[in-house]
């Protein structure tokens, strides 16, 4: 049976909601589920914006069928063809024949390339500032470059100010029936699954995010709609949300606060950061969060990261290097263009002190505009009461420097 939504008296939410799928992209873990979002017009054409992942797709083809109500599907416009947006099209050419397909370029380019036989179809090639009308609905075609693939465009129903936006504004945690975000509580419930998702799979990209918002900056007072591909759809409250795409697309911290984030074998390297964290609340700094590495999936990690200003590694020396799991952070943090943060370091050995010297070195050699303090603790084995005036030394200068901050 049909699940559909309508947005606009015209335009109806037809995606479909998974709670089946563990790890989205295969290595980010979902416990919330997730939705894939698709979208149909119904105007003197039809159009369907974008399909869904190939595990919805039943769910998918009934809300299309649906709200067609018996007519044909004249219109295909694909934003971005990544398979779990992508992996439908067929079923939707085998069920509506004479569809014409709109998309950019390199969108038909990677339909080839991943084998979806389209080439029996009308295939309509849009690029930046293409217009077409529908009827009485003109949208215009935006290309959005590496937001987050390369073929992406983003489509602007002029008429009712309708932003089919791809992968952009999107979030983790499934619909669930709640299709607006003003449904929910969004900066209670959803903004952390937002940000994961937008750091992870975004998040390198923030140059291109830059321009695709400097972008829509010029038609913000045209835009009444945000309908992304995954998450809710933003009809209300736009300053919020560009806000904090503007914050994470320049690597400016979200929040002045303290992630402290530790690799410890043995518990004497979580000790050390545990009486760091409990140093820095009675200097009244408590916006901290502190995480194993270990058992803390490193995209919680990453959006961890770009939410707070100042980070401290604390990690245990292994086989004369960094402790694989640290050093696996790094490298996300690396490949994901982490900059502008303040960071502090504790390390640990017992019979070699490196992890400090390593981590700072990794830094320094991949990481932009991080500023790491000069006050470091320095552990063999575990923290013992010699240690007191390093311990009382960091916190005073993460405490100074988070002053400078609120001062700045």
């Amino acid at each position: 049976m049909y699940c559909v939504r309508a947005i606009t008296n015209d335009v109806y939410w037809v995606g479909a909601n998974d709670h089946r799928l563990h790890l989205f992209e295969n290595i980010h873990p979902i416990p919330r589920g997730v939705s894939y979002n698709a979208y149909v017009l119904l105007d003197k054409a039809t159009v369907l914006f974008d399909t869904v992942d190939w595990s919805v797709c039943r769910q998918f083809l009934e809300n299309v069928e649906h709200v067609l109500n018996g007519r044909d599907l004249d219109y295909l416009v694909i934003n971005h063809m990544e398979p779990d947006h992508c992996a439908s099209m067929e079923e939707i050419i085998l069920r509506y024949p004479k569809v014409k397909i709109i998309s950019t370029e390199k969108s038909f380019m990677l339909m080839r390339q991943f084998g979806f036989r389209i080439d029996n179809q009308d295939l309509i090639e849009v690029k930046e500032g293409d217009t077409q009308c529908f009827g009485k609905h003109t949208v215009t075609y935006v290309a959005a470059p590496m937001v987050h693939w390369p073929e992406a465009m983003v489509t602007l129903d002029l008429t009712d100010g309708i932003l089919f936006s791809a992968d952009a504004f999107g979030s983790f945690i499934a619909l669930d029936g709640r299709l607006f975000a003003d449904e929910v509580n969004f900066d209670r419930d959803w903004i952390d699954e937002a940000r994961r998702y937008y750091t992870n799979i975004v998040g390198k990209y923030g140059p291109h995010v830059q321009h695709l918002l400097g972008k829509a900056a010029t038609v913000l007072d045209k835009i009444k709609y945000i309908c992304p591909l995954h998450g809710p759809v933003w009809r209300s409250d736009f300053p919020y949300l560009l806000d904090k795409y503007t914050h994470w697309s320049t690597y400016d911290p979200e929040e002045k606060g303290v992630l402290i984030v530790y690799a410890s074998m043995y518990g004497n390297t979580e000790s050390a950061a545990q009486i760091l964290a409990s140093r820095l609340c009675e200097k009244g700094i408590t916006n901290i969060r502190v995480c194993d590495v270990s058992n803390t999936h490193v995209s919680e990690l990453i959006s961890e990261t770009f939410k707070y200003s100042h980070l401290v590694l604390a990690s245990v020396t292994y086989n004369l290097g960094i402790y694989p799991v640290m050093l696996d952070f790094l490298e996300h943090m690396k490949a994901l263009h982490v900059q502008k943060r303040t960071v502090a370091i504790i390390e640990n050995g017992s019979w070699a002190v490196k992890s400090g010297d390593l981590m700072q070195k990794f830094m320094d050699d991949n990481l932009q505009d991080m500023t790491i303090l000069n006050e470091r603790v320095s552990m063999a084995s575990a923290l013992h009461e010699d240690k007191q005036q390093e311990m009382e030394q960091l916190a005073q200068a993460l405490a100074d420097s988070l002053q400078n901050l609120e001062q700045s």
